[in-house]
């Protein structure tokens, strides 16, 4: 049996601030301490700071990581409803910090060196 999932598409969050200018990796995001919204959707939002090691090894899942550990940006909204799933995390860039879902903590700012948080 198969399951049916419809997924309804709109306009994307933008969180950079110039859009010409990004370099980004591809990773999959974990989805261990994600909690579900009021749809029942586990979403991890864009401009989520990320770590987890995804860098160094490509086989490890990102996690939420707003610390010293922070590697980089989540591009755009990840689904991890039905388990891990595949994203893009921003490695270089100028970031809107108004879009963010939450403020960079100062010691992920220092960690984050070719990411550029403007007002």
């Amino acid at each position: 049996m198969s399951k049916f999932v419809q997924t309804d598409f709109g306009n994307k969050k933008q969180i950079l601030k110039f859009p010409d200018h990004y370099v980004n990796l591809a990773i999959t995001v974990n989805d261990a301490g994600v909690t579900a919204n009021a749809d029942g959707k586990k979403i991890v939002p864009a401009g989520t700071i990320m770590g987890g090691g995804v860098i160094a090894d490509a086989t490890k899942k990102s996690v939420k990581s707003n610390d010293a550990n922070a590697e980089g940006v989540l591009f755009t909204d990840v689904d991890v409803t039905y388990g891990p799933a595949s994203g893009a995390l921003l490695i270089h860039g100028f970031v809107d910090l108004a879009k963010l879902p939450e403020a960079p903590a100062a010691a992920a700012v220092t960690a984050l060196k070719q990411i550029t948080f403007i007002a």
